[in-house]
């Protein structure tokens, strides 16, 4: 199987680099093609790849086709490519808001998965959600699902809804960690602890809290009761966040995520 990236940016680099070691490759190298003389450059410093800066080079190769540009290149991207492209190559988008079928439209193809992954792929942590085009087959799907897999796990959603509200739950979910993270830290620094012993501080709590939710089936709420006890001072914290309203902010940002997502498929 040859798999083509359109995109060597930090997400389209990221799959490559997990996708680059799976058995479906069946010994060929994974294809990059990006038009940034720099990326190119960097790229190529990458052995287990073949880049290319001509996309009449490689498209026509493909089996399997990963879109990962930014949205607003999309236009003109799909002009570029769709003199090139056959039915039977299946079409992986992971940009955000452009849809299934305006993906199909553009570019007179049918196969086509539309993903939402996040940054921690990064780390072989990610989620990706992603749904599917009627013409996929179910081997077909099985096979883009292993690849998804390479950078963390994936869930199958019913339709492209779930698709942009998972933007605004994991797609955008890290910079939301980040930002309560980063208040996190100028409070310790305001307190007085170090720069390091304040990075020590906030991420081994991110870290330990997030590893006792996976371990067991206890909901966030019951760890928050287990850690809060009457009167005492993470109850003054949960309290602080309650009058100030802070779970409902969360819970509006989230879906300010999901409507701008929403927004960029009709623009």
């Amino acid at each position: 199987m040859r798999i083509l990236v359109i995109g060597g940016g930090n997400m389209g680099l990221t799959y490559a680099e997990g996708m680059s070691k799976s058995f479906l490759l069946n010994r060929h190298k994974l294809m990059i093609y990006d038009k940034s003389e720099e990326l190119i450059a960097s790229l190529n410093e990458h052995s287990q790849f073949d880049v290319y800066n001509k996309i009449e080079d490689c498209l026509p190769q493909a089996d399997v086709v990963f879109i990962a540009v930014k949205p607003f290149h999309s236009e003109a991207l799909f002009s570029e490519i769709k003199p090139l492209v056959n039915k039977e190559q299946i079409f992986v988008s992971i940009m955000a808001g452009v849809t299934i079928g305006t993906i199909q439209d553009s570019l007179e193809v049918i196969k086509v998965i539309r993903a939402m992954p996040n940054l921690p792929a990064q780390v072989g942590k990610g989620v990706t959600s992603y749904t599917e085009s009627k013409e996929v087959s179910r081997i077909e799907l099985l096979m883009i699902r292993n690849l998804l897999d390479t950078t963390g796990e994936s869930i199958r959603v019913s339709n492209e809804n779930f698709i942009d509200a998972s933007t605004g739950i994991s797609g955008s979910g890290p910079a939301y960690v980040f930002y309560f993270m980063q208040s996190m830290l100028e409070a310790a620094l305001k307190m007085g602890f170090s720069n390091n012993d304040s990075k020590i501080l906030v991420s081994k709590t991110f870290e330990g809290a997030v590893e006792l939710f996976n371990q067991s089936d206890l909901s966030p709420n019951t760890w928050m009761e287990r850690v809060a006890s009457k009167g005492g001072t993470t109850r003054a914290a949960l309290d602080s966040m309650e009058d100030n309203n802070v779970k409902e902010l969360i819970k509006d940002a989230a879906y300010a995520a999901f409507d701008r997502a929403v927004e960029l498929g009709d623009e």
